[in-house]
């Protein structure tokens, strides 16, 4: 009788040649604007051993889904339905597919939603209104599908543009690291308001100090915390700069320290900044310019969080809309709305330097992206 070593030794190196690539694929979701059959989410498929994207695949029809948020454990996402007036839709979701089920679709309760993102408990959904200057907080049913509407705020004011600050423009919503308090960045307003949430029934109410003020004309538009919880970023769409505070956990108020610009010193052209965060590690932070198409970098000093230029790379595409970095924070997928296109960006862990990493992938009007948590 033959042995049957040889063939199983054979199998088991066959399994392990094939094994990492296989655990190293991540599924990516991309949100997109239009209208119509063959619009709304897609798919794709990422190395992250290599920083191989594929081509995304349309797997769900929705209605100018510009932005989205998919829960921690990956059961559930939710979308902003960019349209006057505004909707949000909840999905259920796939993890291990991409497949998406909708649940249901309300009233965002303001015109043109524009950011959309969750509680730390997974329990409220918190959406920011550009069209119309209001934010909203929406509870999340045991089903995943969005429940009732818990809080409701209307901004008001104006800042010094007249042509986009002539009312507020809700722009973005975040939930501060103790889930104790929301931050509304309002381009139409120059200001970071701050809000209290009650984590028991969703419920905000205005913190003491309200806001926090932006250089007039800058406008604020997305917000990142840095992981130490000392230090917030808020990126300036109209000034192109990035503006850095220190973060009271505890009387919830932001505190300036810092405003730099996104852009190279000799630039005189026309340029809006776009979406910004900070790498996991804490000694990255990355911008991206709309015009001068590129992702700024800056290094972080570890002991005070100011900003230092590192550099600015081309985006390899045109209007760089909205970034993420990979689960493992080694790439940076950026995508570029007004090219069709996505780009994988290498990571230097040391030194936050960015390598273009193979050539861009065809995406119709990318807006959004997000990694799927592996199951």
């Amino acid at each position: 009788m033959l042995s049957s070593a040889p063939y199983l030794r054979a199998l088991a190196l066959a399994f392990l040649a094939v094994a990492p690539a296989f655990c190293a694929e991540k599924l990516v979701l991309l949100g997109t604007y239009g209208f119509g059959p063959g619009i709304g989410f897609s798919l794709a498929h990422f190395d992250d051993e290599t920083g191989r994207l594929t081509r995304p695949d349309f797997i769900t029809a929705a209605r100018n889904p510009g932005f989205f948020a998919i829960q921690s454990d990956g059961r559930h996402l939710y979308a902003c339905n960019e349209i006057s007036p505004g909707e949000v839709s909840a999905y259920r979701l796939e993890a291990a597919t991409g497949r998406l089920t909708r649940l249901n679709t309300r009233s965002s309760a303001g015109l043109g939603p524009a950011y959309i993102s969750l509680d730390r408990s997974g329990r409220f959904a918190l959406v920011a209104n550009y069209g119309s200057g209001t934010i909203a907080v929406f509870a999340i049913n045991p089903d995943g599908s969005l429940g009732k509407q818990t809080a409701f705020v209307q901004h008001s004011g104006r800042s010094v543009d007249p042509v986009r600050q002539t009312h507020a423009y809700a722009h973005s919503i975040i939930v501060d690291p103790s889930n104790r308090f929301v931050l509304v960045a309002d381009l139409g307003t120059d200001k970071v308001f701050i809000y209290r949430l009650d984590a028991s029934d969703g419920g905000l109410s205005p913190n003491e100090p309200a806001f926090a003020a932006v250089a007039p004309g800058s406008g604020p538009r997305h917000i990142s915390f840095h992981p130490n919880g000392r230090w917030v970023y808020v990126v300036n769409e109209m000034a192109s700069t990035v503006a850095a505070f220190t973060w009271d956990p505890e009387a919830g108020s932001l505190a300036p320290f810092q405003t730099i610009s996104t852009l190279p010193a000799d630039f005189h052209g026309k340029s809006t900044a776009a979406e910004i965060d900070v790498h996991p590690n804490g000694k990255f932070l990355f911008s991206s310019n709309r015009g001068f198409d590129s992702i700024a970098v800056f290094s972080i000093d570890p002991a005070t969080g100011r900003l230092a230029p590192v550099e600015i790379v081309p985006s390899g595409g045109r209007t760089p809309r909205f970034f993420t970095l990979d689960p493992g924070a080694r790439w940076l997928l950026c995508a570029n709305q007004d090219s069709n296109n996505v780009v994988v960006f290498g990571i230097d862990p040391s030194t936050g330097h960015l390598s273009r990493a193979g050539d861009p992938v065809a995406a119709h009007v990318p807006v959004c992206l997000g990694f799927l948590p592996r199951q």
